[in-house]
């Protein structure tokens, strides 16, 4: 069974910024979390990524991200989306 995560990432981005963020979906797709990321417009600020996981991972995928978000400091860039 798999389980949806999604993250929610600002349109406006500097160069750095969207350079992490796409290291970030990177590594979700090479760490093997998922096979594919998919994007939606959200409204006039902000997209909304999401992608499947295996149901049973989705603590080990949040720290992921949530530890990748801090270290980077992209808080106000793209966050967990629930």
């Amino acid at each position: 069974m798999e389980k949806e995560m999604k993250l929610k990432v600002r349109k406006e981005l500097n160069g750095r910024q969207q350079s992490n963020i796409i290291k970030l979906k990177g590594s979700i797709i090479s760490m093997g979390y998922t096979e594919i990321i998919h994007i939606v417009d959200k409204d006039d600020d902000f997209h909304i990524n999401f992608f499947d996981i295996e149901k049973g991972t989705a603590s080990e995928v949040q720290e992921f991200i949530t530890a990748f978000i801090a270290r980077e400091n992209l808080e106000d860039s793209i966050s967990i989306y629930k």
